[in-house]
Parts: structure tokens; sequence; C-alpha cells
């Protein structure tokens, strides 16, 4: 599985390369926090829509710590998507590394 780090995906947004953010959290956590631009199907959601989906495009799966987006990370894989990587540790590093104003939880 490939990972990328919040400042490899923060330098590749900045550069303006086309990736697509996949928040995979529950709409409870979303309603908290949330990376600008994501797009949300909760993770018990993607199997039924999976098709919103383009296995063309870059995407970069997050959750709260990293675990529940490697999972479907896994599930993406299995469905041909080949461009696909998990953010290490999640919208947590991301608030942490990237936007300290972000609230945390």
């Amino acid at each position: 599985m490939r990972e990328a780090t919040p400042a490899e995906v923060r330098r590749r947004l900045d550069a303006g390369d086309d990736l697509v953010l996949l928040d995979v959290r529950e709409d409870d956590e979303v309603a908290l926090c949330r990376i600008a631009g994501a797009i949300h199907i909760p993770m018990g959601e993607m199997t039924a829509r999976i098709t919103e989906l383009d296995p063309d495009r870059d995407l970069v799966v997050y959750c709260h710590h990293g675990q529940r987006s490697a999972a479907v990370v896994a599930f993406l894989e299995r469905h041909d998507f080949m461009r696909v990587e998990n953010l290490q540790g999640g919208i947590e590093r991301w608030a942490v590394e990237i936007d300290p104003t972000m609230p945390r939880y």
C-alpha cells in the first residue's frame, strides 16, 4: 500500500496536482473538522458509492488516524484503483503538521 505524508499531500495540492482527497470518516467526525475540498464517503458506504470515484485520478484517502483509510485503500486497490494512497496519520497528523488551527478530537 502506498502512503503519503501530510507534507507531501500539501505540496502536491499547492502545486496544483489533480488530486482527490477522500474522507472516509463518519458524518459526526466530519462535522468536527475536515480538509477543504475533500469528498466525503463514509467507510461503511464505500461499496455502494464506489462508482462516485474515478479510478483514473489520484486519490488520497484519510480518516482520523489512518486505519480505516488503509482498509479503504486496500478495498479500492482490489477494485482496480491503482492511483490510491493512504494519508499517514490521518486528519490528526494533518492537524498537527499542516493546520494547527484545525479542531482535534
